[in-house]
């Protein structure tokens, strides 16, 4: 993946750049080298060393090739939606879901290929729970967003197997069965490895409640290897259901998964899992009382957590066990979701807020907002590479 974190929404450029970019496209087209006077693949060296957003204004030759397989894949914000339209909720409570791409260069949503067949049908709203979202879960691991658990008709799981979309490839593959397909359960990632845990099966069963499992994706490009290795694998278990209550992230921090069995800010309980040791330990006091909202590691290293009902943003401190204040904005209240990627920590906002993005490499941070497409809500958000797709 290229260095170069392309989160931000372009700027459009001033007149007088736009002029000198008209000048410089008559006489770049008329050229048909990259840059004139070099080898096209000596170019393509030099002009990957240059940010994305810089090539886009220039001209079309290197806007096509930012998009091309062989360039570096900028990051780019990946967005799980339901359609706002109504719904004949006396006949239908299950709803289809969309794939869309936030492209920071056009600054331009572009819907994903659609997942094989049959349509995901999930049930998000039901009558019978008041306010209450069933939860769709999802992980992006090893430069993939991987679907792993929602809910039914009927109240049962959804997905027996894992849901794999690849975005250099712009495919979708299905993982390997799952030994027991789960809802509302704990989901994480860590080096490449997905892990599973505690949920809740067709009915509630406490050996499921306390089971984990991981899958390695490892030989996620070898088909032969993948074939032949590919499976969940049974680790060591909870002591008890208590993580079976809500949807759970597993925060993926330096070697162990980090996680609280309850949102907001009811009492809750933490742990931590070493996927070296295959050994669970209590989380630390001051991580704990800390962990007052979503959550995100920013390369497994550290941990930011949104405060959702003061709306502020906090980044935590291990030597003193203790969180430190990033950003403080009205806009984080009721924040559903927080990832974080390229120095870049994104906040899915609450009631159609959009997604607010903090440039946190920077100080002050820097703030802005990313809007949902219209007519539609947005359920889960990730940060993966761009897709490869041709330009006009």
């Amino acid at each position: 993946m290229s260095s170069e974190v392309e989160l931000e929404p372009h700027n459009t450029a001033t007149a007088t750049a736009t002029v000198k970019r008209q000048k410089y496209n008559h006489y770049h087209n008329r050229n048909k080298s990259l840059l004139p006077g070099l080898p096209d693949d000596i170019a393509h060296i030099c002009l990957s060393l240059v940010p994305p957003s810089t090539l886009y204004s220039v001209c079309h030759s290197w806007r096509r090739l930012i998009y091309s397989p062989s360039f570096p894949p900028f990051l780019s914000i990946y967005g799980i939606f339901l359609s706002t339209k109504a719904v004949d909720q006396a006949s239908n409570h299950s709803r289809s879901i969309e794939f869309s791409c936030f492209e920071p260069i056009s600054c331009k949503w572009l819907s994903l290929p659609p997942p094989p067949e049959p349509p995901l049908q999930f049930l998000f709203h039901h009558p019978s729970f008041i306010s209450w979202k069933l939860p769709i879960q999802s992980v992006s691991v090893a430069e993939n967003l991987v679907l792993l658990a929602a809910t039914a008709d009927q109240f049962l799981p959804a997905l027996s197997r894992p849901l794999i979309f690849n975005p250099l490839s712009q495919q979708w593959t299905y993982g390997p069965p799952f030994a027991a397909p789960r809802r509302w359960c704990v989901a994480g990632a860590s080096h490449g490895v997905v892990y599973v845990a505690s949920g809740i099966g067709s009915h509630y069963n406490i050996e499921l409640a306390r089971s984990v499992e991981k899958w390695d994706l490892k030989n996620i490009n070898n088909n032969y290897l993948r074939s032949r290795s590919w499976k969940w694998e049974k680790i060591g278990g909870l002591k008890d259901g208590k993580f079976s209550r809500e949807a759970i992230d597993a925060i993926g921090w330096r070697g162990k998964l980090c996680m609280v069995n309850v949102k907001g800010d009811a009492a809750k309980e933490g742990k931590i899992y070493d996927v070296k040791t295959d050994l669970w330990s209590e989380m630390p006091e001051g991580m704990l009382v800390g962990w007052r909202g979503p959550a995100a590691s920013m390369d497994e290293e550290t941990i930011y957590v949104v405060d959702e009902s003061k709306g502020v943003l906090r980044k935590y401190d291990s030597d003193r066990d203790m969180w430190v204040e990033i950003v403080v904005d009205d806009r984080l209240k009721r924040a559903q979701q927080t990832v974080a990627a390229g120095g870049k920590v994104c906040v899915l906002c609450g009631n159609g807020g959009g997604i607010f993005v903090v440039d946190v490499a920077l100080q002050p941070p820097k703030l802005w907002v990313v809007n949902i497409p219209a007519g539609f809500e947005a359920v889960n958000i990730h940060i993966l590479p761009r897709m490869s797709h041709t330009v006009h």
